[in-house]
């Protein structure tokens, strides 16, 4: 039986695919023509009309996306996902600092037709090729709606979007070391790269962007996709509070590498789970409007499906094969431990 309070999503909303990733497909609300509103089950599902000129969603979902989750081995519901956001992330932030989520119960059927149109856009080349095979979860009887971050309803916005991985080195990492953590995998992952003839990946070093110095962090931007204007998106990360506060959370939740507790343990899910999110920044194209910036890719982190194990063996990769400490570096690095030596 559904709770009073919980929200429902309307039998007759329509969603358009937005994107995917491993774990959940993204859509968003569009809103159609009352005279769309159909029997016909093959029909897309119409949007619920909230107003007369048939063009508005319902207030509910104004400024929201509709996050599903696919079939995955974890096999984690959204409610034990809300849980765990609600009581162990979201008491760290403020909440315009998140990507919010809210658990909403799906119409019956929606599911179902989600996957038949990835399907056909499978078969229709609109659906990309490294997703194929892997449909939402037909027993998750929820969804979530999430914070719009993207610029649909302000085209003349733009979005710039980073992973503020490991902000402060590994608490394991060797003393003398070259590279932080950041820039030691990647130069790890690029050794092999380069040993199978593949395309390198160059990113900015995760210490630049901490940097008091604002060269710095401009010298950061330019690997951060979304926003042209380098020297704008510089002056608004350099010294971010966002930034500033998520740096701390790292420095005081050092349950990570070799150290601290067992790798299944919760303390190391939180921790890590603060490693790993994507912040958004959606910066207006004047600049008197005020930029929106929030952190995301929240859902807690657990070491199951031998993912505790691959953390501990990739610390031991890291330190073992020198990584740390650059021996195996081909030409100058990113990393900012490596301009100040």
């Amino acid at each position: 039986m559904t709770k009073p309070s919980l929200l429902e999503l309307p039998p007759g909303v329509q969603l358009v695919y937005l994107a995917e990733g491993g774990a959940n497909v993204i859509y968003r609300f569009v809103s159609a023509p009352v005279k769309s509103h159909r029997k016909d089950p093959k029909m897309p599902l119409p949007v619920v009309i909230d107003s007369p000129d048939n063009r508005a969603v319902s207030a509910s979902f104004r400024g929201k996306l509709l996050r599903l989750r696919k079939e995955t081995a974890a096999d984690l519901s959204y409610k034990e996902i809300v849980h765990n956001f609600n009581n162990t992330v979201r008491p760290l932030f403020n909440p315009e600092e998140l990507v919010d989520q809210t658990l909403i119960h799906l119409p019956e059927g929606l599911i179902q037709r989600c996957n038949e149109l990835l399907r056909m856009d499978e078969l229709n080349g609109k659906r990309p090729k490294k997703r194929h095979g892997g449909y939402l979860c037909l027993n998750e009887p929820f969804g979530l709606l999430i914070t719009d971050m993207t610029t649909f309803d302000d085209p003349s916005a733009t979005l710039a979007e980073l992973k503020p991985k490991w902000l402060t080195q590994s608490p394991s990492a060797p003393g003398s070391a070259h590279r932080c953590r950041t820039c030691a995998l990647r130069e790890m992952k690029n050794h092999e790269a380069r040993r199978l003839g593949q395309k390198e990946q160059r990113s900015f070093c995760p210490l630049d962007l901490m940097s008091d110095r604002f060269d710095n962090v401009l010298r950061a931007t330019s690997f951060i996709k979304g926003c042209n204007d380098r020297t704008r998106l510089a002056y608004i990360l350099h010294r971010n509070p966002t930034l500033q506060k998520l740096q701390s959370l790292q420095k005081s939740r050092r349950e990570v590498g070799l150290l601290g507790p067992p790798p299944h343990s919760r303390e190391v899910s939180l921790d890590m789970t603060l490693r790993d999110c994507t912040m958004f920044i959606k910066i207006p194209r004047d600049e008197i409007s005020p930029v929106e910036i929030r952190l995301g890719d929240l859902d807690l982190k657990t070491g199951a499906g031998g993912k505790a194990k691959y953390w501990r063996d990739l610390e031991n990769t890291l330190i073992g094969g020198g990584w740390y400490r650059g021996s195996n570096s081909q030409g100058p690095s990113e990393c900012a431990l490596s301009q100040r030596q």
